[in-house]
């Protein structure tokens, strides 16, 4: 074997080493892994030859990616349809991708769900206070003006009703 097939082989195997090591922390889009292996200092051809080894063996695959982002969100920071499909386009997942993967986000649903984790920290002894407050955070997670009161005004009466059935320390 000469000198340049070992050099080539070396510089394919610590891509691929990279790469790995890379998608060991969490799943990652094909432009992303493209990316981060391109300012690593990688050859295009080592790139194109990991990534199309990745794919076969099912590492990297972008449907797949899609989804996991989405059903990460929904679970632990409930998102808006608008705001997730941001995010998977800034991670540079094709269109037709995100609009499969983001088709079954409910942003009544996640509004409420996002709601109900901060509202606790909210105070809830003036509404003002409280929707200008909830409203804000709702807002940046990417949620229209029509779920924002929807959902405050939901959150609001859940509280006080709750409240109302608890005695007073007076």
């Amino acid at each position: 074997m000469s000198k340049i097939a070992l050099s080539e082989e070396n510089q394919l195997e610590r891509c691929f080493k990279a790469a790995t090591r890379y998608l060991g922390y969490r799943p990652r889009s094909e432009p992303e892994l493209r990316e981060r292996l391109g300012r690593r200092g990688f050859s295009a051809e080592s790139i194109k030859a990991v990534i199309d080894k990745l794919k076969k063996l099912k590492l990297v695959d972008d449907t797949a990616f899609a989804e996991f982002w989405k059903d990460n969100r929904e679970s632990f920071s409930p998102r808006s349809k608008a705001l997730t499909r941001l995010e998977l386009r800034q991670k540079g997942i094709a269109d037709d991708i995100i609009n499969q993967a983001v088709a079954t986000i409910d942003d009544e649903d996640n509004a409420y769900r996002a709601a109900m984790k901060k509202a606790g920290s909210f105070s809830r002894s003036d509404y003002e206070s409280f929707r200008r407050r909830l409203g804000g955070y709702l807002q940046r997670r990417g949620f229209n003006y029509g779920v924002i009161e929807r959902t405050i005004k939901r959150v609001w009466q859940e509280g006080t009703s709750s409240q109302e059935g608890t005695p007073s320390r007076e």
